[in-house]
């Protein structure tokens, strides 16, 4: 076996369909975000804007965040020193938890390194606990759940996206008396549109289902203290196990779910991904903490108003300019290019011509042909960096059409 030819077909394949992933290397500089410094490979700087970041309030440079990383650091050193069974569980850990299980009205909270491996962990241990478990998924949920669910060695339906009739006759079919879980997202991030959460509810109440909802591009940016959209909607002392993250809107790192006290032990008692992992480090959680507790607050909601403010903005002048967007009424500002080498070719141009970072985003992150840049405003990108984004979209538009003939010829 020669590994290596292996490999590089491999390679090619993703560069032959121009979806090979590149990595922009940049450098943030605190107080400045979203401007930042692209290093190139031949060594050399340029200053950019980043438009596709997940620090969607810009609290990765929050002062209140960064000064309780310092305190956690000073206080207690770098790392936490194990996993969370042994020496890997601080006062910060403790008090992260209590502020997560505090804002989504639940009984606890459990934390993860990840979001990821919070869904991944989660949805593999459940059959565990409920053996001959059913669990029935939304078809456009993130890879972090299907694998979780894939990894469960449990029955599995997959039901077409936000689709209640197709859920519903899938659930009819089965078992009444068999365990079931139905998971899905808030808000889906690719297209920015929101999940029927009132009314899958609705349907576990009818069957007797378990409910397990995603929110981690709605947490601390919709609903009171910014739970997430099930809060906004009134429904969140209606779901059994919510998903989320530190990594995007308040802006650290780190992924939880919040539950009973009895299915958070559970968890934190049978799944391998938060049993066998190093903790997160003090200092991560005492921001994170930190965090979540500001956004809570009036503060808080001054940023969810901007936020929401800059996002229809954004959607109202690409719409303007004739740009193919979807619009589900949340942050996500997806504009369609149908093609990855379009695309690619679009944010290279307004990279290397405009210092506007914007990543594509393709195949198997969404379906082939819609291809896109999903842009992802915040309360820290202004009317000059709207004012750029916006003239430069519309001179390298018409341009990029202009290439696409070219190579569809």
């Amino acid at each position: 076996m020669d590994y290596t030819a292996k490999l590089d077909a491999a390679l090619n394949r993703l560069h032959d369909e121009g979806r090979y992933r590149t990595f922009i290397d940049i450098e943030r500089t605190k107080g400045q975000f979203p401007h930042a410094m692209w290093r190139k490979p031949d060594g050399s700087q340029s200053p950019v804007t980043v438009w596709c970041g997940n620090d969607y309030l810009g609290m990765g440079q929050n002062p209140v965040v960064l000064d309780a990383m310092h305190s956690a650091l000073d206080a207690t050193g770098a790392g936490s020193g194990g996993t969370r069974n042994i020496s890997g569980t601080t006062v910060y850990h403790k008090q992260l938890e209590e502020e997560l299980a505090d804002l989504h009205q639940k009984e606890a909270a459990l934390l993860f390194t990840s979001a990821y491996i919070a869904n991944d962990a989660t949805l593999s241990t459940l059959p565990k606990l409920f053996p001959g478990l059913i669990i029935y998924s939304d078809e456009l949920n993130h890879a972090s759940m299907i694998e979780g669910v894939r990894r469960n060695g449990g029955a599995k339906r997959i039901f077409k996206h936000n689709d209640l009739a197709d859920l519903r006759a899938k659930l009819e079919v089965d078992d009444p008396a068999a365990p079931k879980l139905i998971a899905f997202e808030s808000v889906y991030s690719m297209d920015g549109d929101v999940a029927p959460i009132s009314e899958l509810c609705d349907l576990a109440e009818e069957f007797g289902a378990l409910t397990y909802l995603d929110e981690v591009h709605a947490v601390g940016m919709y609903g009171p203290k910014g739970a997430g959209i099930a809060a906004r909607d009134g429904v969140m002392q209606r779901l059994d196990i919510i998903n989320g993250t530190l990594a995007k809107a308040y802006g650290v790192m780190g992924g939880y779910i919040a539950a009973s006290d009895r299915m958070c032990d559970a968890i934190r008692s049978y799944a391998p991904g938060f049993i066998f992992t190093t903790s997160l480090p003090p200092s991560v959680a005492a921001g994170a903490a930190a965090s979540v507790s500001f956004l809570k607050t009036a503060a808080g909601d001054a940023l969810r108003e901007q936020h929401q403010t800059q996002a229809t903005i954004l959607k109202l002048r690409l719409k303007g300019l004739g740009m193919p967007i979807i619009d589900h009424g949340t942050h996500i500002v997806p504009v369609i290019v149908g093609n990855p080498v379009h695309t690619k070719l679009l944010s290279d141009m307004l990279l290397e011509g405009h210092g506007i970072y914007v990543q594509p985003i393709n195949f198997p992150t969404v379906p082939r042909g819609t291809e896109r840049l999903r842009f992802t405003p915040s309360p820290v990108h202004g009317p000059r960096e709207m004012d750029a984004l916006v003239r430069a979209m519309d001179e390298l538009w018409a341009l990029c059409a202009l290439n696409r003939q070219e190579l569809s010829a």
